[in-house]
């Protein structure tokens, strides 16, 4: 296990609130779901409505879709160029000193994608809230509401690590090497290509195994499984420390709930398939598995 695994309590967190360097976020996105046949799965809707109806006292917001992603494109939430990034995050005031800490509401995902991504430039000061506003509110801690004060501009230095984020060519070469494992994140369903996928042809990567997100967090408090049981889950399904993880899900974001559990696991080479099957699905030239 690491010392600084990336967890952080809501005890933890309502302890250094007064802290100058705390720069803490909302990161809640949410997915509304499109009819079949519409040729899009889901129209992305920023959490800002419910930041504002109540947040952690001194949070600000941050908008997946509007600030930190590719702009533009069919797919959603792409890692964008690390200019746009440094420039996003030191807007909301993450600086060399900060401390991070992100949560999103009803499913942590939204927070672990943000993790993610800062871990990829180079940013470890940064925690995710176990179980998130939910918890935050059930505990009966104090809440927020109206618009985000914000924090003071920083100056935000990426320095980018090889390795977080790979394209379906390279997703694809991993599906076939032995020392790779690759991860869905779906449910189980999807993942056999059971029942109708909104992201295109139904299946999977060939090869990959399945270990759901869903499955790693407690579905009543939404914080995470201990990791005794997230182990057992992983190594049910061939993931082991010697092995290279390629993640992947829908759209780049719930893979991140495994890759968080596998870091806080102690394991080290580590990767995301950012398109998803949201590329992978629509793509005739790549292999699809059901079954």
């Amino acid at each position: 296990m690491r010392e600084h695994d990336g967890l952080i309590t809501s005890a933890e967190l309502a302890g250094i609130l007064e802290h100058p360097d705390l720069r803490l976020f909302d990161c809640t996105t949410y997915l509304e779901y499109q009819p079949e046949g519409s040729g899009i799965p889901y129209i992305a809707v920023s959490g800002r409505h419910t930041f504002e109806t109540g947040h952690i006292p001194g949070a600000d917001f941050l908008d997946l879709q509007g600030e930190f992603s590719v702009p533009n494109i069919e797919l959603h939430f792409m890692m964008p160029a690390t200019a746009q990034l440094e420039a996003a995050f030191g807007r909301h005031g993450i600086g060399a000193n900060s401390r991070v800490v992100l949560y999103s509401i009803g499913t942590a995902m939204w927070a672990t994608r943000f993790w993610w991504m800062l871990k990829s430039l180079g940013c470890d000061n940064v925690s995710v809230l176990d179980g998130g506003l939910d918890t935050w509110k059930a505990e009966g801690r104090a809440i927020e509401t109206g618009p985000a004060k914000g924090y003071p501009p920083a100056t935000f230095l990426a320095q980018p690590r090889a390795g977080y984020f790979v394209d379906k060519h390279e997703t694809l070469t991993a599906s076939r090497e032995r020392d790779t494992v690759v991860v869905n994140a779906l449910n189980p369903q999807l993942h056999r290509g059971l029942e109708p996928s909104r992201y295109g042809r139904a299946g999977r990567i060939p090869g990959s195994v399945n270990v759901s997100a869903a499955t790693l967090l407690n579905p009543e408090t939404k914080t995470f499984l201990p990791l005794a049981d997230a182990e057992t889950k992983f190594a049910a399904q061939g993931v082991t420390r010697d092995k290279r993880v390629v993640a992947y899900c829908g759209g780049g974001i719930s893979a991140t709930i495994d890759l968080f559990q596998l870091y806080r696991l102690g394991y080290d080479n580590l990767t995301l398939y950012d398109g998803s099957m949201g590329e992978w699905a629509k793509d005739e030239s790549l292999p699809i598995e059901t079954g």
